[in-house]
């Protein structure tokens, strides 16, 4: 692509060039893709990890797919690139780096969505705010109601589909790839070399490297500067840095290559294009082999806090032979019986201690401010924090304060006579934990779904989502008109307020609901963002004592 040695009397070669250097190219783009597959392998086989799961790995997959494909075709255009006709390098170009670049955008613009959206669950505040759902929405009311992943990919395709217009329509009024119909004017005169070199370059092919050129330049620095006081545990940030830096260079050299004619000397081992690979190269290290860097880092982490817990847990009960167990299934099972709360320090504890269920559960009681900060600003997590403290405050507001049995289900309140507050707490407590419900579990509400096991979201899903479609919609969806009419549906003047449920009451309701959804996002931040978060506090309680002392000195 874009090579034009020539042979004798201005000729194009009539063979490819596999001399040393092009096996080099061969056997280096084969080594690469090899270990790039690997990578992408990798990283699919821990997709369920909540810190790939966030990422979206489906557009950071096609991006960097496309974008290898155009990688192989110029670091072997060197050996076929005198071959090939500029149409065919014409369309490469044109169709797989600008729609690889979308893709790439699409995925890595999630990091600044995810950040902003984290956010919500800093404040005290956490109570949903939906109004029941209607049939007749305007087309903005329509998009706004969409998800980010649903919107983002209809821009892209919309910006590729013009991408495909626009290459479609410079491809057929250019002569220089076709000199039986065009605008005149356009067409290449020569020899077959200087045809091809002519068609190699020219306004035909800058809205190919555009995109490029404006994500490195324009997006990547907007998305950095918007998040500029974000600093996440996920290396989001360290891949946005260096996939912008990464591709400064590509198109100014791109250009650089082609019109300058000093270069000339340099592009007969070193094609043009070449630039754009370097990029395309050090952005696929970004995308692919940092989050795989992560995910070993988590596992290394998690391992290590899996066995501070057993060492733990084997000297509290007086283990004789000092055996530990790290597996997490026992480990899972050990933490759903009851245990007695134990006061714990971050600064003062050892590190056994510290990474324990106790301590987290200390924590999550008596100061779980810092916790949901770190997990929402850092760790992009935060809607774990915030189910655990919706859960608790729940339960606390329905069945601690007031006394009534957790135990008593629905059933109970049909066959023993109660008093009308009581029914009304029933009723109140359901439509607080459908809130809850809605806000974290279901696939329908929930923006960000707390991580929780195919039998747990079964066991939740039969007890709240036919009360969530009717409140929200999808199921009976009422006339707004005549709300009254719609069985289970209620509306007031206040928008929280008007989110009421009138309908039956599942009878496996009770104040046991969430224990098993609660018990599991517990382990999930135990072995994920509370070691985290200790290290964190220790650096920074560490940084603050240097200070401290020098202050002193």
């Amino acid at each position: 692509m874009h090579s034009t040695r020539e042979s004798q009397d201005g000729e194009l070669p009539t063979s490819v060039s596999v001399d040393g250097l092009g096996t080099f190219y061969i056997c280096f783009s084969v080594f690469w893709t090899l270990v790039l597959i690997g990578g992408m392998l990798f990283l699919h086989l821990n997709r369920r990890m909540p810190m790939l799961r966030i990422r979206g790995l489906s557009l950071s997959f096609g991006a960097v797919i496309l974008l290898h494909m155009y990688w192989i075709a110029v670091q072997l255009g060197y050996i076929y690139g005198p071959l090939m006709a500029p149409g065919v390098e014409f369309w490469i170009m044109g169709i797989w780096l600008p729609f690889g670049i979308a893709l790439f955008h699409a995925s890595n613009s999630r990091f600044l969505y995810v950040a902003e959206m984290q956010k919500r669950f800093i404040g005290d505040d956490m109570i949903s705010d939906r109004r029941p759902s209607s049939k007749n929405k305007s087309l903005i009311q329509k998009w706004r109601s969409l998800d980010y992943t649903t919107k983002m990919l209809a821009l892209v395709c919309g910006g590729m589909g013009f991408q495909l217009f626009l290459t479609l329509f410079m491809f057929v009024v250019s002569r220089k790839f076709h000199e039986s119909f065009g605008i005149p004017g356009t067409e290449v005169h020569g020899t077959p070399v200087e045809k091809k070199a002519a068609a190699s370059i020219g306004w035909e092919w800058w809205p190919s490297v555009f995109w490029q050129c404006f994500w490195a330049w324009i997006v990547a620095p907007i998305i950095l500067w918007r998040a500029r006081g974000l600093h996440d545990t996920l290396g989001w940030r360290v891949q946005t840095i260096g996939c912008c830096l990464a591709g400064l260079h590509a198109t100014p050299m791109w250009l650089i290559g082609l019109y300058v004619p000093g270069m000339a000397a340099v592009n007969k081992y070193w094609i043009p294009p070449q630039w754009i690979a370097v990029s395309i190269m050090l952005l696929e290290i970004f995308t692919i082999f940092l989050p795989c860097w992560e995910v070993i880092k988590h596992q290394s982490l998690r391992q290590e806090t899996l066995e501070s817990i057993a060492r733990w847990e084997a000297r509290n009960k007086g283990n004789p032979d000092g055996s530990i167990s790290t597996d997490r299934s026992s480990s899972y099972v050990s933490w759903k019986k009851p245990r007695r709360k134990q006061g714990t320090s971050i600064s003062s504890s050892s590190n056994n201690s510290v990474l324990t269920m106790d301590a987290l559960e200390h924590t999550l009681i008596q100061n779980p401010g810092p916790l949901q900060m770190f997990s929402a600003l850092k760790d992009f997590s935060g809607e774990n924090i915030a189910f655990l403290r919706r859960i608790a405050e729940w339960r606390l507001k329905f069945y601690a304060v007031k006394g009534i049995d957790r135990k008593m289900s629905v059933m109970s309140e049909k066959n023993v006579p109660t008093s009308p507050t009581q029914q009304v707490d029933i009723r109140a407590s359901f439509e607080e934990a459908l809130r809850i419900y809605i806000d974290f579990v279901s696939s329908r509400g929930a923006e960000f779904q707390v991580n929780l096991s195919s039998t747990d979201c079964k066991k939740l899903a039969g007890i709240f989502e036919h009360a969530a479609r009717i409140v929200y919609g999808d199921v009976q969806t009422p006339d707004p008109a005549t709300p009254f009419e719609t069985p289970g549906w209620r509306a007031d003047d206040n928008p929280v307020a008007s989110v009421r449920y009138w309908g039956e009451i599942p009878e496996e309701f009770n104040g046991d609901v969430f224990d098993d959804a609660e018990m599991s996002i517990k382990y999930l931040v135990l072995t994920n963002t509370w070691p985290k978060y200790v290290k964190a506090r220790r650096s920074m309680d560490s940084v603050e004592s240097l200070e401290a002392n020098s202050t002193s000195v």
